[in-house]
């Protein structure tokens, strides 16, 4: 009877437990079915958060022996901040398809806006091409500054070019400098040959001041003749220098924002030899 009854307590015990796991089991179910939701959302959620993440930004490079490599750019290392390549241009390089300078790997351009003429007159003219390379550089995402070759007698003249200079620039906005260029007439006579370091210093000067007041940055090209024999460094401290040097490495002792390393550069998308820039 024990066993019985004992048998009878099991089997109500079962059909208690069933009954009691029933709603359990269909809970349970319910319950599965809304992790299964819940987790095809997420997966859902995380396929499109990944879609929507910025791709790795790839470098290419070679070695030195040529051998080329790629790898991801890690975004959490700080990246340089300069302008690795850059040209100079003006008229003489004539059209220039801009979008294939800046695909070859081109940052910045520094285009001539003007020039005086070296002859006695020392006429003032506008760059013939100034006006088109600096809109279709600028649109092509090249950072632009701009040069004027100099050839003041005195600091009156060299307010009228920083006057011409200003006048081109109207409407126009830079992300490089506005560079002086003095520079001397090597295989010509020039009415610049006799000028003395101290006038070429005091014409810089004058220059540099006016663009400044106009909220624009001066600099100043030069060469290591120029910072030896002509231009006073300690009274032009306060603007940047860009460095126009062809040997294989700056024989400057001073500092410089920009280094010009050769005139014979080969560019796709311009014609002729131009000069090259860091």
């Amino acid at each position: 009877r024990h066993r019985m009854v004992r048998g009878k307590y099991v089997a109500a015990v079962g059909i208690l437990t069933a009954a009691v796991m029933l709603p359990g089991c269909e809970g349970g179910s319910e319950e599965k079915k809304g992790q299964e939701k819940k987790e095809k959302q997420e997966v859902t959620e995380e396929s499109t958060d990944k879609s929507s993440e910025k791709k790795p930004e790839i470098l290419h490079f070679v070695d030195v022996y040529g051998q080329p490599y790629e790898v991801e750019i890690r975004p959490e290392i700080e990246k340089h901040t300069y302008n690795l390549d850059g040209v100079d241009v003006s008229e003489h390089q004539g059209e220039i398809d801009w979008e294939k300078v800046k695909a070859v790997g081109y940052d910045f351009a520094f285009i001539r806006v003007g020039y005086r003429g070296y002859g006695e007159a020392g006429r003032l003219c506008t760059d013939a091409m100034f006006h088109q390379n600096i809109v279709e550089a600028q649109s092509v995402g090249i950072d632009v500054g701009v040069y004027f070759f100099a050839q003041a007698v005195n600091e009156a003249e060299a307010e009228e070019e920083a006057d011409l200079v200003l006048q081109q620039l109207a409407g126009y906005q830079l992300q490089l400098p506005v560079v002086y260029d003095p520079e001397s007439i090597l295989d010509d006579e020039a009415r610049t040959d006799n000028v003395s370091g101290e006038q070429f210093t005091k014409n810089t000067a004058v220059f540099c001041q006016k663009i400044k007041e106009a909220d624009y940055q001066p600099a100043i090209y030069s060469n290591m003749l120029w910072e030896a024999y002509e231009l006073d460094l300690k009274v032009l401290e306060e603007y940047p220098i860009w460095y126009a040097d062809y040997e294989l490495k700056p024989q400057t002792p001073y500092r410089f924002e920009f280094w010009q390393y050769t005139n014979q550069g080969a560019v796709d998308g311009i014609e002729g030899e131009t000069d090259l820039n860091i």
